[in-house]
């Protein structure tokens, strides 16, 4: 079976984020990764994620999310596929944070394929291996047909679930699109704004870095700062 119809096997059947997470799933199982998580860009940022094949997968896309720099966003910048065979390479230092950060986790490979919904680069389908090499042309050739596939769950829970949020207040689809937009974190920078007198972008930097500081996910921060448990004091 092509690896086109090997794929949408996979997801038959699902919709919105099950069948992203299953997309990703299987392309650990087909292809030569470790780990695979289809990110979400927009306004130049790391915004959500749609699908992992698990928990880990979903951690090194926060990441990027919480350093701003990652496959992702340069597969997004670039309009183009972004193939890092060995984060361990001393003269490839395009991730002066992210880098070194994921090379403590482990992971020595990335690889990101844009995913492209009606004509707008609006993610990227991210691979993550323990040992560093190139992709290989079938698998190459197999992570741009799953790039393209990531683009029908995207479609399929901006259409269906969207409205249903709209329409039914008690629908799940407000914790799918909460989820995604990470809701949490642009409530929390809005806290800092009005706490520490400075500027959204600052705040959002700040929340960052103190994420980065503890070794905790931007969201995890977020929920202590709207809890109240924690606050971050002005320079």
């Amino acid at each position: 079976m092509a690896i086109r119809e090997q794929l949408l096997a996979a997801v038959d059947g699902r919709r919105g984020m099950d069948a992203a997470d299953r997309l990703c799933e299987a392309c650990v199982l087909l292809l030569d990764i470790d780990a695979a998580a289809i990110s979400l860009v927009f306004d130049g940022a790391n915004t959500g994620t749609l699908g992992s094949s698990s928990p880990n997968a979903r951690e090194y896309d926060e990441l990027q999310f919480t350093l701003g720099e990652g496959p992702c966003l340069e597969s997004i910048t670039r309009r183009a596929p972004v193939l890092v065979t060995d984060l361990a390479d001393p003269h490839d230092k395009r991730w002066p944070i992210y880098g070194p950060a994921m090379l403590e986790l482990k992971i020595r490979g990335v690889y990101a394929m844009p995913v492209v919904v009606a004509g707008e680069y609006v993610g990227a389908l991210d691979f993550f291996r323990v040992l560093p090499g190139r992709l290989a042309g079938g698998e190459l050739a197999g992570a741009i047909v799953a790039a393209e596939l990531a683009g029908i769950p995207l479609l399929d829970l901006l259409d269906s679930d969207m409205k249903a949020a709209a329409s039914d207040p008690g629908s799940s689809a407000w914790t799918e699109l909460n989820a995604l937009s990470r809701a949490e974190v642009s409530q929390a920078t809005g806290v800092l704004v009005a706490q520490l007198q400075i500027e959204p972008a600052e705040a959002l930097l700040r929340l960052r870095a103190h994420a980065y500081a503890t070794g905790r996910a931007a969201t995890e921060v977020a929920r202590d700062i709207l809890a109240r448990r924690i606050r971050l004091e002005a320079d």
